[in-house]
């Protein structure tokens, strides 16, 4: 079977653990060469880079801050010295501190923004060069359900994923006369892993309503991964300026 993403390269941030490591297998496992970084956890990211060799990819991690603007700028140059271009930009790496609104600090609300919507815009600009000259250029952020609906346990976090949405429209507006297809990807609640190792279900509030409807259960790395497959291949190139839901029906609760 012929893989959908041969010889192209992607660049996925916090593409290491949970939601950003399924995504960097997935991409490996179609050909594409694959660059991501971490921030926290260099062992799940050598452990990510190990499994995709292993499979008979190519990868490579490093240590970058989306929020450092010469780190990332180095990330991508990288990635283009290293396979000789950038074609397909993931957008992942995010901050969910858990605060209520008179809990969160200045600090956290500076942190949280500057992350989750400041790392995403720091990204697309630092690619853009990279992209222009791509012939499949894409650009796929990772933003959440909770830019629809309020998440009742993080403001902050809702905050940066609606604007998340608005920076993929925008973007997919101004950018499509290079070609490039900007889109979103909004996933519920997913098993990932946290810092500790251990795989957690998310805890929903609305859990009880959820049950009396029969929504049943979270989604996987794996359901947001094959959605940027798509999103990614030729087969995903009439989409543009959107952002799906991939939340099991989440949202209508």
């Amino acid at each position: 079977m012929d893989r959908l993403l041969e010889g192209r390269v992607a660049v996925v941030t916090g593409g290491g653990k949970g939601i950003g490591g399924g995504i960097s297998r997935a991409l490996a496992a179609q050909g594409a060469k694959v660059v991501f970084n971490y921030n926290s956890n260099p062992d799940f990211a050598e452990r990510t880079v190990d499994e995709i060799k292993q499979n008979g990819g190519e990868a490579y991690t490093c240590l970058v801050n989306v929020q450092n603007r010469e780190q990332v700028d180095a990330m991508m140059q990288k990635a283009a010295e290293l396979y000789g271009g950038i074609d397909i930009l993931v957008n992942n790496a995010a901050w969910q501190p858990n605060m209520d609104i008179d809990e969160c600090t200045e600090e956290v609300y500076d942190g949280v923004i500057d992350i989750n919507l400041g790392g995403y815009f720091r990204c697309i600009q630092s690619a853009l060069p990279y992209l222009k000259k791509s012939e499949h250029p894409r650009v796929i952020n990772i933003s959440s359900i909770h830019g629809k609906r309020p998440t009742d346990f993080d403001v902050c976090y809702s905050m940066s994923k609606g604007g998340i949405e608005m920076l993929t429209r925008e973007a997919a507006m101004e950018l499509i006369q290079y070609g490039i297809r900007v889109n979103a990807l909004l996933p519920g609640g997913t098993k990932i892993e946290f810092k500790s190792g251990k795989t957690q279900p998310f805890k929903f509030k609305r859990i009880e309503r959820e049950r009396q409807y029969g929504f049943r259960g979270v989604g996987t790395p794996e359901d947001v991964a094959n959605a940027v497959i798509f999103l990614a291949s030729e087969k995903g190139s009439h989409i543009n300026g959107t952002s799906i839901r991939l939340d099991r029906g989440a949202i209508l609760f």
